[in-house]
């Protein structure tokens, strides 16, 4: 399992809980994080892609902004089947 995604759990239930018990019953379940990588994860500064990938998405979100409407295969002519 991705890093990210088990940051993201334990941040999502630490205050109930707390960063070391999550990260032992997450271990005990064969999905391995030790705190020492969580927090290293949360005081990492964003990679290059990472900045470069949230980049694209507003990109891609502009653009999708800007296109009025998106045909279906079936409603658009240039792709109909004979």
């Amino acid at each position: 399992m991705p890093t990210a995604v088990l940051v993201d759990y334990i941040d999502q239930h630490r205050d109930r809980f707390g960063v070391e018990p999550i990260c032992t019953v997450l271990t005990d379940a064969e999905v391995p994080i030790a705190p020492s990588t969580y927090y290293a994860a949360k005081t990492r500064p964003p990679s290059a892609r990472a900045i470069r990938d949230a980049e694209l998405v507003q990109d891609i979100k502009v653009a999708h902004k800007a296109q009025p409407r998106c045909l279906r295969r079936e409603e658009d002519p240039r792709l109909a089947q004979p």
